[in-house]
């Protein structure tokens, strides 16, 4: 089974379970995959990829959209917006990675490259 495959099977799956669709496959992973960049979807990928890749994501989109419409108007220093960024994507990565992980938990999956296995 391709990966493309494998995401729609889990979208249907998970979505037989009470997930939504996406929470299952968030919009930054249905990016990356349409990028062709084939990352395990975020219920089965490891604490750190989940912090780094939500976090940096977070970080970046927030900040830019903060400075354009509030920062830059209240003559915020460019040092402290960056700052500010990456606190918040730093702590927005670890929240998510943390959901994602006990959620996956939860539901009992098993690592990526046996999905769907014999569920």
């Amino acid at each position: 089974m391709d990966h493309q495959a494998k995401v729609a099977h889990l979208l249907g799956d998970l979505k037989q379970r009470g997930i939504s669709e996406y929470t299952t496959a968030p919009p930054f992973y249905r990016l990356l995959w349409r990028m062709g960049i084939e990352t395990p979807p975020p219920h089965f990928a490891s604490f750190g990829s989940i912090a780094l890749m939500m976090g940096l994501f977070f970080g970046v989109f927030w900040g830019l959209v903060m400075w354009f419409v509030v920062w830059r108007a209240d003559d915020m220093p460019i040092a402290v917006a960056l700052i500010t960024s990456v606190v918040a994507g730093v702590l927005f990565g670890v929240i998510m990675a943390a959901y994602f992980r006990w959620r996956a938990r939860k539901l009992a999956l098993p690592s990526w490259k046996d999905y769907p296995g014999s569920n």
